[in-house]
């Protein structure tokens, strides 16, 4: 995954759309063979009732990793809480927070995780 993201930021570069690098990776990591879900719905259970509330994480990884993928000038408190909430309406335990806005790819990852 960080080899995949590396080499995107350098080929791209910053400042494209965030679903500009959400359509690239999720080639490149289909491509060699990972299963890869692309915005899929992450519905909120309250009282056994599903909401769909319009939550949608930009890629999970083999049924492993959800990626969330922004190009903004700076992460703010509420990216790595989005994550986090997403990490636990799906039970997963490991995030990715991937700002490809940053100069260097590797200070725009950050690893998230549920109750580890």
């Amino acid at each position: 995954m960080f080899d995949c993201c590396y080499h995107i930021h350098v080929d791209l570069g910053p400042g494209l759309l965030e679903s500009v690098y959400e359509e690239v990776i999720f080639y490149e990591l289909t491509r060699i063979g990972l299963h890869v879900e692309k915005q899929k719905v992450l519905p909120v259970v309250w009282k056994d009732v599903k909401l769909d509330l319009g939550y949608r994480t930009d890629l999970i990884v083999e049924n492993k990793v959800i990626v969330e993928i922004k190009s903004v000038e700076e992460i703010h408190p509420v990216h790595p809480k989005q994550v986090l909430t997403y990490l636990r309406l799906t039970n997963l335990k490991l995030g990715l927070l991937i700002n490809f806005n940053s100069p260097l790819i590797k200070t725009g990852i950050t690893r998230i995780v549920n109750n580890l």
